[in-house]
């Protein structure tokens, strides 16, 4: 495997996820580890309707915008890997208590056209780093428009209403769950399924995405 890793390095050489730089090796450059749009502190965490908290490390801006692009549209499905460090250490960081750990899913539409569902490889990664088990405890019953597509708070909410719905109940009831999602802007995607799962019997809801708006 070691061989099998070493010529794929000479064919297809390491850059960075971020700026596309080559590395060397990783998925990281030194000037993206320093200078990346980084949360901190309180700037970490948010509060949105039935989620307790949710956390983010890097601000959706730049690099890490353009990046984030590339890995839900443009096949760099390998991106999970770098940034389930940056989520793990965030989910450590803040201090988060989860029994479970699930995502908010694609649509099978969407999930036929792109292949993956960007935010399930987070979940998976997250989950196998701190040794959790991840389920999928949610199923998309609608295919709305994206989010992206939609200007302001409020027509987000709507966007969202009724779009999701409990894949099974059973796990979820009475667990302390941690929900993962690529980005979060508004909250409303995140609020709509935690608040799916409280209804399924969730003890609790917390969140966990990649990036976060600087304004939100």
């Amino acid at each position: 495997m070691r061989l099998l890793d070493a010529l794929l390095e000479l064919v297809y050489p390491s850059r960075c996820a971020f700026c596309r730089r080559l590395t060397g090796g990783g998925q990281l450059c030194k000037s993206c580890a320093a200078e990346l749009p980084r949360t901190e502190g309180a700037l970490q965490r948010q509060s949105f309707p039935h989620v307790e908290l949710c956390v983010a490390p890097l601000y959706y801006e730049g690099d890490v915008r353009r990046s984030l692009l590339r890995y839900k549209f443009g096949g760099m499905r390998h991106y999970w890997k770098i940034y389930c460090e940056f989520l793990s250490k965030c989910v450590d960081g803040n201090e988060i208590s989860c029994d479970i750990i699930t995502w908010t899913p694609l649509s099978r539409r969407r999930l036929r056209r792109r292949g993956y569902d960007q935010a399930r490889l987070l979940a998976e990664g997250l989950a196998a780093r701190l040794g959790l088990e991840c389920a999928p405890l949610l199923k998309k019953v609608r295919d709305n428009p994206a989010q992206s597509s939609m200007g302001g708070a409020a027509r987000r909410r709507a966007n969202v209403s009724g779009v999701y719905a409990a894949l099974d109940p059973e796990r979820a009831r009475g667990k302390r769950v941690l929900l993962v999602d690529d980005i979060v802007t508004t909250g409303a995607t995140l609020s709509e399924c935690a608040a799916v799962l409280r209804r399924a019997g969730a003890k609790s809801v917390s969140a966990a995405a990649v990036a976060r708006r600087r304004d939100q």
